[in-house]
């Protein structure tokens, strides 16, 4: 029996600061939502989630492009079916100009209409879609994955000789005032309709990859981010578990002290009593 040396209350004392800094631990943890708080906690797991973290931002990001890029080429079919809407029209303008029967006044008025459509195909060929020509056969490389791979998207270009053939940006413009001349543009016009649904099949097939691809993208950004989950947040249900065990512990660890710290009484009453 000691007085200068109380290892009861030392080892009790370490006992409860062990039990004190892992109840914070579980504290940050639930009051946080990550299961890792300080590096020291899971440094491996903590150098995944940063991976997993970042891949799962990068995955975001690409498929944001991919968004804008569908709202590109939509945009882009938007223009084209009224493109296509004109030159039905125009067609339809070029056949009854071959009409034996009409004049050359209804001719010309026909022309009129006809012209107006070829300027308006013209004007949507300088279309763009945030500063970008919708229309210029340029090609768009467009990212895919985190990677930043990329995949071109084909493009489609209103300024090609079979278009302007009938737009007359090339200066062959088209006119329907004579029954030849109604002859001629039909088939500049039907060549130029067959050129646009090629041109609409090609861009049909590239929504339909960047769908696909948009689709991707969201499961395997579910799935990084499921997995981040496991390594890094933390599972309430079982850390109000631990947090309520620590919680009687220091409970019990300060109680235990306060005994401890009683032992040395003892002695005390030998000496004076």
């Amino acid at each position: 029996m000691v007085i200068n040396t109380n290892i009861a209350a030392d080892q009790t004392a370490a006992l409860l600061s062990t039990s004190e800094n892992n109840l914070a631990q579980s504290l940050q943890r639930l009051s946080s939502g990550s299961k890792i708080v300080s590096p020291s906690d899971d440094p491996a797991g903590l150098a995944m989630s940063m991976k997993f973290s970042a891949e799962a931002t990068q995955l975001g990001a690409a498929s944001d492009n991919i968004s804008n890029a569908v709202s590109y080429t939509q945009t882009q079919d938007g223009f084209l079916q009224q493109v296509s809407s004109a030159l039905n029209r125009m067609s339809d303008l070029a056949v009854s100009a071959q009409d034996v029967t009409k004049s050359n006044s209804d001719r010309a008025d026909y022309n009129a209409e006809f012209q107006q459509l070829a300027s308006y195909i013209g004007s949507i060929a300088t279309k763009e879609f945030n500063g970008v020509s919708l229309f210029n056969n340029g090609i768009k490389n467009v990212t895919t994955d985190a990677n930043g791979s990329t995949w071109s998207m084909a493009a489609i270009n209103l300024g090609a000789t079979l278009y302007t053939a009938v737009t007359g940006d090339s200066g062959k413009a088209q006119n329907i005032t004579t029954t030849t001349g109604a002859a001629t543009a039909l088939a500049a016009v039907n060549a130029a309709i067959t050129q646009l649904s090629t041109d609409r099949a090609t861009e049909g097939a590239s929504l339909s990859y960047l769908n696909y691809t948009s689709n991707e993208l969201s499961v395997e950004q579910t799935n990084i981010e499921a997995a981040n989950s496991q390594i890094a947040d933390v599972n309430v249900a079982t850390e109000s578990t631990n947090y309520a065990e620590l919680n009687i512990l220091v409970q019990s660890g300060t109680a235990m002290l306060a005994q401890a710290n009683a032992l040395p009484q003892s002695a005390l009453k030998l000496i004076t009593g």
